[in-house]
């Protein structure tokens, strides 16, 4: 089996320290199920500030960061430049219903990895954590 072959069955069976940020209590518990059963370590909490405040506490404790992006108090976007700001170095994924061209463009600009658009399939979130 070639190498790169192996590189990826290895990655996606990785254990992925996630955590996921949003203001909806339901899907932040279906992440909590769906991503913890495929053997990740998940994290959920309610808003960007409360996020911010871990991350901050502790820059290398997630490997990747799932936020929406409207969220009363700090936002997706808010949040994004406030861990761009502390040098986080894991990925960064945003999640949202509706995103306009300006808003996903600056999303881009501060170097976010992937933008996905509700509803999202829990096979594509298992995907995108377990994206390297």
């Amino acid at each position: 089996m070639p190498s790169s072959t192996i590189d990826k069955i290895g990655a996606s069976t990785m254990t992925r320290r996630v955590l996921y940020v949003d203001d909806m209590r339901e899907l932040r518990e279906v992440a909590q199920l769906a991503l913890s059963s495929s053997g990740h370590r998940v994290d959920c909490v309610a808003d960007g500030a409360e996020a911010f405040d871990r991350i901050a506490a502790d820059t290398g404790a997630y490997d990747i960061v799932i936020t929406d992006h409207h969220m009363a108090g700090l936002n997706g976007i808010g949040l994004v430049i406030k861990l761009r700001e502390i040098g986080y170095p894991g990925r960064i994924a945003i999640v949202s219903s509706e995103l306009n061209r300006e808003v996903a463009e600056e999303y881009r600009q501060l170097g976010v990895n992937r933008i996905l658009y509700k509803p999202v399939g829990l096979s594509d979130l298992r995907a995108l954590v377990a994206e390297g």
